[in-house]
């Protein structure tokens, strides 16, 4: 079978709002619209990733509907009608379903590459290989596949997959039945993920034909399937985005895993030998940085003095960053606003992030 035989479609998942990241990423411009490492935002990397083995006719966006304009200016290439913006937040498996169903009206029964739009993915012709590995194998079984990361550290941040039996490899991409998806575990079990050689992290990046997934989404989340692939049918119309806004009205915000891919009976995947990962927030995101001989990572024009250990971030090429004997924290400096925090409490910042977008623009502290 060759790529041409495959007919693929790929959706990226981008509608998140990377509250993590603040206050680089904020509600209006999240994680997935910022440029982290150079100049190509994450999304934009996401697309690049895909346009080597599809056409941008062939790439559909899933997002947020306040963010519909802002994936349109930064993806160009890609024709209007493919970035599709959802009128509320319920989580991947409504994004799954509404991308299947919209591959199947306008394509058929693709496979369906599902990826996510703010992940960092290396290198990107493994990438590709292992991509066009899991479609094949998923239209000749009609499985559900998964993309499982061979883990590199006892990960508490990760959902992991059990392997069971192996299927063999498929140019040179090894490819297995999932037993069972484990959640985040605690250090202690995540150590024995970590040594038993046969979990993985869970990428939450999938392909499978839309007709599979479609009829699973049928048997384990029947409101979902009855309510958006109705809405689809209107697709192209004018009725189109009211359509779309009643089906999304009452639906459960639930997780494309615990909905279907936990219940179904033919899930396999393809163990990925690339680089990736999620880059949760600013303590992921210290490995792609420089780092300098106290351990401090930076991005922008930064000094330190009698200081370690800290992660140091700025947009701006223009300010000058100064640390003097303080260590293990996380300073960042970027759209006007700045944050300081011990690394042992940065992930208090969702929660304060959230009290500050009720409370400005008047001045507040809070104590813990």
């Amino acid at each position: 079978m060759n790529d041409n035989d495959l007919n693929m479609v790929a959706v990226i998942m981008a509608g998140g709002s990377g509250t993590r990241f603040w206050p680089l990423s904020t509600e209006r411009r999240p994680k997935q619209f910022i440029a982290l490492l150079d100049d190509r935002t994450l999304l934009q990397k996401s697309c690049d990733r895909l346009r080597g083995i599809l056409p941008p006719e062939r790439i559909l966006v899933i997002t947020n509907d306040a963010y519909v304009n802002l994936a349109k200016e930064q993806l160009p290439e890609i024709p209007a009608v493919n970035i599709i913006g959802e009128p509320a937040r319920r989580d991947t498996a409504a994004a799954v379903c509404l991308s299947a169903a919209i591959a199947k009206k306008r394509f058929g029964n693709p496979v369906v590459i599902t990826v996510t739009a703010d992940h960092i993915i290396e290198p990107v012709e493994q990438f590709r290989k292992t991509v066009l590995s899991a479609a094949k194998k998923a239209r000749e079984s009609n499985a559900l596949y998964t993309f499982a990361i061979k883990p590199t550290f006892p990960a508490t941040g990760y959902g992991y997959l059990e392997m069971s039996e192996s299927l063999g490899a498929d140019s040179g991409i090894a490819h297995f039945r999932v037993a069972r998806f484990k959640e985040k575990p605690n250090r202690e079990m995540a150590q024995i993920y970590f040594t038993s050689g046969r979990h993985f992290w869970n990428s939450g990046m999938f392909a499978w034909n839309s007709d599979a997934i479609l009829e699973e989404m049928r048997t384990h989340l029947f409101d979902h399937y009855h309510k958006i692939v109705s809405a689809v049918e209107y697709e192209s119309t004018a009725a189109w985005p009211e359509k779309l806004r009643e089906a999304f009205q009452d639906l459960e915000s639930i997780s494309i895993d615990y909905a279907v891919m936990e219940k179904a009976t033919d899930v396999r995947c393809v163990a990925a030998e690339f680089m990736w990962s999620d880059v949760g927030g600013w303590i992921a995101l210290k490995d792609f940085l420089q780092c300098d001989d106290e351990g401090n990572h930076f991005k922008g024009k930064v000094h330190t003095y009698d200081a370690s250990g800290n992660i140091v971030f700025s947009d701006d090429p223009n300010e000058t960053l100064m640390l003097i004997g303080v260590d293990d924290i996380v300073a960042v400096r970027a759209g006007g606003k700045t944050l300081i925090a011990d690394k042992n409490r940065i992930e208090d910042i969702k929660k304060v992030v959230n009290m500050i977008e009720r409370f400005e623009p008047r001045s507040m502290s809070t104590s813990a």
